[in-house]
């Protein structure tokens, strides 16, 4: 269990994939066995302990929720140099930050709504920080003790809007549109972030292929980085860039995140209705 999680559980420092999701009308965590098959039913919650109850629910009996219940959402622009060299840009000489609103959130499975006025919606596929533990003026040699685990992400950004409100010095509505940040489909603790595999698919092509070891800024220093600015709360989640290849997608699509170590984030596309 992650440090942050280990609390109520027997044996700390291995790596378990928490998965939050619903069976019978009721919300719970529980640990997705190797098969992933089962679900092993925790009691508590991932920030305050998680104490096993002996009982496992089928996966095809539940249904997987978002990992983190409506966070706050922080996200870094321009973090691989090869998206920014896609972008014709220079690389930033400070990190490049944005936030999300929490009702972003989608889980496995969920919908991205293309907005009836969209006109270029595209994808990014990136690895996801879950803290854990609440982080101020943290070190970047203190940054894994904050953090809960990992996730994936797709920071979906509607383009047109972004480049407008960007020319203002402004980010809200391009990346903030609910449906824009699906998450999931577990949290995995105790993983090595420094250089995960990062595959992204379309309709089953692959559109992005990448390692976190090409991040300009690696994951404790994001975290080191926030925390000297604000404070990081247990469930903040923070979307750490996303690597070369971003593109647009349409109604009918099928978006796949792909992470090495926490698994595949697969969400359908459709048209919005009104």
């Amino acid at each position: 269990m992650g440090r942050a999680a280990a609390r109520g559980c027997p044996v700390a420092e291995v790596s378990v994939r928490i998965v939050r999701y619903a069976v019978g009308g009721e919300r719970h965590y529980g640990e997705l066995e190797s098969e992933g098959v089962g679900i092993a039913r925790f009691e508590g919650d991932p920030y305050s302990g998680l104490s096993p109850t002996g009982r496992t629910d089928r996966v095809d009996d539940v249904v997987v929720l978002p990992p983190v219940d409506r966070p706050r959402i922080f996200g870094f622009a321009y973090n691989y140099a090869s998206h920014v060299d896609e972008t014709d840009r220079e690389i930033p000489e400070v990190p490049v930050c944005f936030m999300k609103p929490s009702t972003a959130v989608v889980g496995p499975g969920d919908a991205i709504v293309y907005p009836s006025d969209g006109e270029l919606i595209h994808f990014e596929g990136e690895l996801v920080v879950v803290i854990g533990k609440e982080a101020r003026h943290v070190k970047p040699s203190e940054a894994a003790d904050h953090i809960l685990g990992y996730t994936c992400g797709n920071d979906v950004s509607d383009r047109i809007v972004q480049r407008k409100e960007s020319a203002f010095g402004t980010l809200l509505i391009g990346k903030g549109q609910d449906t824009f940040a699906p998450l999931g489909p577990v949290i995995a603790t105790e993983l090595d972030p420094s250089g995960l595999a990062l595959t992204t698919r379309v309709n089953g092509t692959v559109v992005q292929s990448a390692s976190t070891a090409d991040l300009l800024l690696p994951v404790p220093e994001i975290v080191s980085y926030l925390s000297r600015y604000l404070t990081l709360l247990p469930g903040d989640v923070i979307m750490t860039g996303t690597p070369s290849g971003v593109g647009p997608i349409r109604p009918g699509d099928e978006v796949e995140v792909e992470i090495e170590g926490i698994g595949v984030l697969r969400n359908p596309v459709v048209a919005e209705s009104r």
